[in-house]
């Protein structure tokens, strides 16, 4: 359960005005479309009923199951969205993100937002949905080898995209490399020991095939630890933010989504 004080409630309560039960302007349709958006949960799901079952008494009730991650993820889409509303009170709005900010601070991965699809391929997208589920379950350790095939899908993607030569007998490390010099050439990396950090990814993804092969589900295996399987998945998603960022500032733009690439590798 998210670990909100007595006193960050009540602000945000005001914040979303969840007097007489409602909140913000939301209709009972448009609140669980909102939270089916933001957080891909269902506020109308039994887990959630409480009292009144009022819009306001579900999201309380949201705020009490939910880990700090989730609870964080849903609260800064909501305050993003009351300040497209009428003149939202600016230190409620501004005490509102300290506490996005320090639920984000206390998740297990602080960049698992980062796996996202970057293709028109809904298998890319339930991909990315059950290397999430595995971190919100808490149980990293049984989503490694969906974390694998998601790192050599999207590395594959991302060399396509700039024209970078992807066989599918060609191990994905290899793939990163090019990558790498590609972003060299471009002149995109400022620093020698940002060009060293990842070049020691290269030898990280490298080691993830026998993690995958060995100490994961997608064979007959023993898992991996909780806490490896946690220091695994925060580094993948650091790596996968870090090309994200340098994409977004290659194209001028927010990441975009890729023409669709080739099916899921089974091996890398």
């Amino acid at each position: 359960m998210a670990d909100l004080t007595y006193l960050e409630k009540r602000q945000l309560e005001k914040l979303f005005d969840m007097g007489g039960g409602y909140v913000l302007n939301f209709s009972d349709r448009t609140f669980r479309e909102f939270i089916v958006d933001a957080v891909r949960r269902d506020i109308d799901d039994p887990k959630y009923r409480y009292a009144s079952c009022s819009k306001a008494n579900r999201l309380r009730k949201f705020w009490e199951v939910e880990a700090n991650h989730i609870v964080a993820a849903l609260t800064e889409a909501m305050v993003d969205y009351a300040t497209t509303l009428q003149n939202p009170d600016g230190a409620l709005v501004a005490f509102a993100r300290k506490v996005v900010a320090r639920l984000q601070s206390e998740a297990p991965v602080a960049e698992l937002d980062a796996i996202q699809p970057i293709t028109d391929d809904r298998t890319f997208d339930a991909l990315a949905k059950s290397v999430r589920d595995a971190i919100e379950n808490n149980e990293p350790e049984q989503g490694l080898d969906r974390l694998h095939t998601f790192v050599a899908k999207y590395i594959r993607a991302i060399c396509t995209e700039h024209g970078l030569i992807v066989a599918k007998d060609k191990p994905v490390h290899s793939s990163l490399g090019e990558y790498i010099k590609f972003l060299r050439a471009e002149g995109l990396l400022e620093s020698q020991m940002t060009e060293r950090i990842l070049k020691s990814s290269i030898s990280t993804i490298e080691a993830f095939n026998h993690v995958r092969n060995n100490q994961s589900f997608a064979h007959d295996n023993c898992l991996l630890n909780y806490e490896e399987s946690l220091l695994i998945y925060n580094h993948v998603c650091a790596s996968i933010r870090f090309i994200q960022s340098i994409e977004s500032r290659l194209n001028n733009t927010s990441p975009a989504i890729l023409e669709n690439t080739d099916e899921i590798p089974s091996e890398v």
